[in-house]
């Protein structure tokens, strides 16, 4: 008795460990060329509540050439039972978000998906393209109504996991506080193919590739209730197989089955490799000096005017002045620089004479000579004998105006060596009417 109990105990552990392991390539029936499921992932809901990177900063700890395949919408006959059957011909295991009016209305295809070892999430109940701006309230009833329609559709058998998509990835911060309260994770995508939109079978492929290749791995956002989707499905699970792309089966952890251990960085879609010489850098030293001389360094004195500028107190800005006050001049808070004085005064520069900036005046042209020679000798007959000073004072005063008049806006410039003679009245009319001195203008207008 006790051996059949140990027997029993024994088979329902293998068959435990049978559901948990991956299905190979090697071991699908009838194909042996199968894409096949390389790895089991078991995730904690409660640990990593948001994954995604379409949406969220981090996604599921996948390895380079990583593939997770999940499924909205369903289920949806025929469609979602052609999508299950492509799948079991490469033993390719997905997450299946079922809407809880399509599970009530086809409760046979929810568990036709938990029968074949696919993981079941919930997609809400009647799938809103509004939970990013309903009240929460509402909210929380797609949340939970989607749920039970689910877990009613697969009866006593269970086979439901905490992962849920929001419809549309139209995301609300009340919306995933609800679910992580709820040990719920929320699942984003890391890239879709857009088969929920109007284009053809080979537009879902191409996108679909494309967009793994330039992510290199992660999660793939597709739909089984389209009929485009089930034409794409079966050259993208055989050009992941030609390309080096492994599946990886989702399940979350229970009591029985313990998460799969990974590091923190893992999370991320490209985590900093070890490779990477930024994540090492040397850590510096504690180097211990063998003497405790320093290198020489330039006095103060050599720089500053024997004592040291202080910062000032405050860099605020001045308070702005009164109309018509003058501010005061504030020194820099730089130290000055030594005012340097001449080793030898000799060595310093000459300084060039006076003579050089001296204006040479040009002399009179020859006719103005002539009539100042000819008006000097008129006057000097007119003038009392003898009377030289005179003379020589109205012979300056011409050639004074003359040599004003040959350089434009030039000034009176005095004949070097001479002194003018002030004239008399009488002078000053004898040189008038002899044309040698204007006539001076009567003061009475």
């Amino acid at each position: 008795m006790n051996r059949a109990r140990q027997a029993a105990v024994l088979l329902l552990g293998m068959a435990s460990g049978i559901a948990a392991m991956p299905a190979s390539a090697a071991d699908c029936p009838g194909n042996p060329g199968a894409l096949g499921t390389s790895r089991t992932l078991v995730v904690d809901p409660r640990e990593h509540t948001r994954i995604g990177t379409m949406q969220y900063g981090e996604t599921l700890p996948l390895q380079d050439h990583e593939v997770v395949l999940t499924f909205d919408d369903g289920p949806l006959p025929p469609h979602s039972t052609q999508i299950l059957d492509i799948l079991a011909a490469q033993c390719v295991k997905a997450t299946f978000f079922i809407i809880g009016r399509m599970a009530r209305g086809f409760p046979e295809g929810v568990r036709k998906v938990r029968d074949a070892g696919h993981s079941i999430g919930t997609h809400s109940q009647n799938h809103p393209l509004s939970m990013n701006r309903m009240p929460i309230e509402r909210a929380r009833q797609e949340i939970d109504d989607g749920i039970a329609a689910t877990k009613a559709a697969l009866g006593d058998g269970g086979g439901l996991s905490p992962f849920f998509r929001i419809p549309g990835l139209l995301r609300a911060e009340a919306v995933e506080d609800y679910l992580a309260s709820q040990g719920i994770q929320t699942w984003s995508a890391d890239f879709p193919a857009d088969d929920w939109r109007h284009v053809s079978s080979a537009r879902v492929y191409d996108l679909a590739m494309k967009r793994l290749e330039a992510k290199g791995k992660g999660i793939l956002l597709l739909h089984d209730i389209q009929a485009r989707t089930v034409q794409a499905l079966p050259r993208i699970l055989h050009d992941l197989k030609a390309r080096g792309y492994r599946i990886v089966h989702v399940v979350s952890a229970t009591p029985e089955l313990s998460k799969t251990p990974t590091e923190p960085q893992q999370w991320q879609l490209h985590p900093i490799s070890e490779n990477v010489a930024t994540s090492h850098w040397p850590k510096i030293p504690s180097f211990v000096f063998a003497s405790t001389e320093t290198l020489p360094a330039p006095a103060a004195p050599d720089w500053y005017d024997g004592r040291l500028l202080s910062l000032p107190q405050s860099l605020e800005r001045p308070r702005r002045l009164a109309r018509g006050t003058v501010p005061l001049p504030q020194q820099a808070p730089w130290p000055r620089l030594m005012a340097f004085q001449a080793a030898n005064a000799v060595s310093t520069l000459p300084v060039p004479g006076e003579d050089i900036f001296e204006i040479q005046e040009k002399s009179a042209a020859p006719t103005q000579q002539a009539a100042i020679l000819s008006a000097h000798h008129a006057e000097s007959a007119r003038a009392p004998v003898g009377n030289e000073a005179d003379a020589i004072a109205k012979l300056i005063a011409i050639q004074a105006s003359a040599s004003r008049r040959m350089i434009p806006g030039s000034h009176r410039i005095a004949e070097p060596g001479l002194k003018r003679v002030p004239l008399t009245a009488r002078q000053r009319l004898s040189a008038s009417r002899a044309g040698l001195m204007p006539r001076e203008r009567s003061s009475v207008r």
